[in-house]
């Protein structure tokens, strides 16, 4: 990648810039850019499913002044033609590549998980049932040493590795991605200490591992240790 080419894609990340005060430290116009695809499928799908989100009054007002499933459509099509030329004119084209987008959804996806653990952690065990210290002391030493072993050790060893190699470097990290899951799920029944074997539990450990995988790829090691040890927490608490 050029060097204005990677000037062009970090201006392109929703935390590129520090925005005015009123918007917050993101880059807006990169996260409008980002959230539109979204914006688009609920406006047309608002039309199938039949419910209107509660804070939502313009697609209802829209919908009451045009009274017209076509007319709607057109209004909506018209709006996508015009976001398109939008990017266009301000280059923004990078900001919708996996690039950019993934390390977003990755993050957004953890704090999701982030506020589900607080919320299960807050209302449901420390305000009642209470989690115990050794769940606790089980779930910080899954995430600090899993981590390490599997993300740091594994994935990373092996796209270092593979990098020796005439492989190309995206072919080399998908390939220590899933291959890193399948050893870290595949772990939890190896020894005394291992679980039974199901293809569902294995199934799904793969799926985490290469969420884990992705979060330490795109974001850091600390990312995937935080979001490791709140999974387990969360696991913990049901």
């Amino acid at each position: 990648m050029t060097r204005r080419a990677r000037r062009s894609a970090a201006s392109a990340h929703p935390a590129a810039r520090s925005a005015p005060p009123s918007f917050g430290h993101g880059e807006l116009a990169a996260s409008l850019v980002l959230i539109f695809p979204l914006l688009l499928a609920y406006e047309i799908g608002v039309l199938f499913a039949g419910h209107v989100n509660g804070a939502d009054v313009v697609t209802r007002a829209l919908y009451g002044a045009v009274g017209s499933r076509g007319v709607y459509l057109l209004i909506h099509a018209l709006f996508a033609v015009g976001f398109l030329l939008w990017v266009r004119r301000g280059q923004r084209w990078t900001t919708l590549t996996l690039e950019i987008a993934t390390p977003v959804i990755l993050e957004a996806a953890i704090y999701a998980l982030t506020l589900a653990a607080v919320g299960s952690l807050i209302v449901e065990r420390l305000l009642g049932l209470g989690l115990t210290g050794d769940s606790v002391i089980s779930a910080l030493g899954a995430g600090v040493h899993e981590e390490l072993v599997f993300r740091l050790g594994a994935m990373a060893g092996l796209v270092a590795l593979l990098a020796r190699t005439q492989l190309d470097r995206r072919i080399s990290v998908a390939f220590a991605l899933l291959a890193s899951a399948a050893v870290f799920a595949a772990a939890h029944h190896l020894g005394s200490h291992g679980e039974v074997f199901t293809t569902h539990a294995f199934a799904y450990r793969c799926v985490a591992g290469v969420v884990f995988g992705l979060v330490f790829w795109f974001r850091s090691l600390a990312h995937a240790v935080y979001a490791h040890v709140l999974y387990d927490l969360v696991i913990a608490a049901s």
